[in-house]
Order: structure tokens, then sequence, then C-alpha cells
């Protein structure tokens, strides 16, 4: 199962700002002390490049968004560390865990510990994948029979792969956290999983954002 995200809630501008979106939001913000200028939408890119350029990173923390996650309970566990954000994760106390994937093989890099290579073995993706479904089936086998006895879901839920239970979770903070995030987990070193996610996170930036990230982009490269 892919990891999927979505974006659930974007900060919009009033009618007094005069700003069409949240991508022209953060020019205006950015004005704040040229009062006589902050209405002017024309060269907010101008503006946002600039900002960035010289990383004035305040007027990126006035629009917020939110997108939900659904990803594998472990990759969850890196999402979270990044605590300038506010989360909201599926209880597996209070609800039920009923969708499973499987993971593909993927090979230790020899040279880089925090990297893994695809595996061109089609017997070691096969078994791999076999004995994956076969653990999954076992796990939630044990699972059921302990909530048809009671058991809490709070302790049932022990017997549950982490990589392979699959979660959801709201992943709410400013245009600069989002910045930096997809910035650092869309880069090397990161579990590719998690780099997807970060990468169709960055998607729907620039949907809203695409000054933004236009000028991120062309400042990365120089």
């Amino acid at each position: 199962m892919e990891p999927q995200v979505s974006l659930v809630g974007l900060t919009q501008p009033s009618a007094i700002t005069g700003a069409h979106s949240a991508n022209e939001l953060v020019a205006y913000a950015a004005r704040v002390s040229n009062p006589e200028n902050q209405m002017n939408n024309e060269t907010a890119p101008k503006l946002l490049s600039y900002l960035i350029k010289h990383e004035h990173w305040s007027p990126f923390e006035i629009v917020s968004v939110t997108m939900e996650i659904k990803t594998t309970r472990d990759i969850g566990r890196q999402i979270l560390r990044h605590r300038s954000f506010s989360f909201q994760e599926f209880s597996q106390r209070y609800a039920v865990s009923e969708d499973f994937t499987p993971r593909e093989a993927r090979l230790q890099d020899p040279k880089n510990r925090q990297n893994s290579i695809p595996s061109e073995s089609y017997e070691i993706n096969e078994f791999w994948r076999m004995k994956q479904k076969e653990f999954i089936e076992k796990s939630k086998e044990l699972y059921k029979w302990a909530l048809d006895k009671g058991i809490a879901k709070e302790q049932a839920r022990a017997v549950l792969p982490e990589g392979n239970t699959m979660t959801t979770i709201y992943m709410a903070g400013t245009l600069r956290s989002w910045i930096h995030y997809c910035k650092l987990r869309g880069g090397h070193g990161t579990q590719l999983e998690h780099t997807e996610i970060a990468n169709r996170c960055w998607d729907i930036i620039e949907t809203h954002f695409p000054d933004v990230v236009k000028a991120v982009d062309s400042n990365k490269d120089e």
C-alpha cells in the first residue's frame, strides 16, 4: 500500500488583506512595517524570493498547513520526531487496526548505514513478501483472538507488527516548518518511504504556494 498524503487545512486570507491566496498572505505579513505597500500582490513573488534567499523566516510562520498522512506506524514514528508540528494520530487504544501492508525487500547499502538499495533477486523479493503475508495473518489472528476474549485494545495491539500496520496522522505546522521538513526529509539520508511522503507534501505545498516553492528550489541550486 502506497503512502497517501492529502491537504486537510490551510490558512486563508480575509478580505481586509487584499490577498487572494495563502501564497500572497505571506507577502502581506512580511510588509507589516510598510503598510502603504502591504496590498501590493504584483511584487509578492520577488519579495518571497528575497525573504528565502536571506533567510528571513518569520513571515512564513504566519500561514499554517494541515495534512493527512497514511503510512505504516514505523514511518509514523519518524514523522512524529519533528517537534515543531502538532499531531493527531489514529489510536490503537480506542479503535481496531484493520489495514496492513507488506514491505518491499531492499538491501543494506554497504557504503552507507542510513541507506538501502533495491533487491534484484526475485527469490529474495518473493520470499520476503510471502513470509510477511504469513506473519501478518498470524498476527491478525492472535489480535482478533485477544479482542474476542475481551483483552483491552491497548494490550492486544502489542502483537501487531509496527512496520506492516497502517496508521493515519494529521500533521499541522507553519509554512516555515513544512519548508524545513520537506527539504530535510526529501533529501539523502532519509528512509525511502519517508522521502516519498515528504515529496508528496512538497507537491501539495507547491500547489498552494507556487512562488515559495519556486524561490526555495532556485536558492537551493545556487
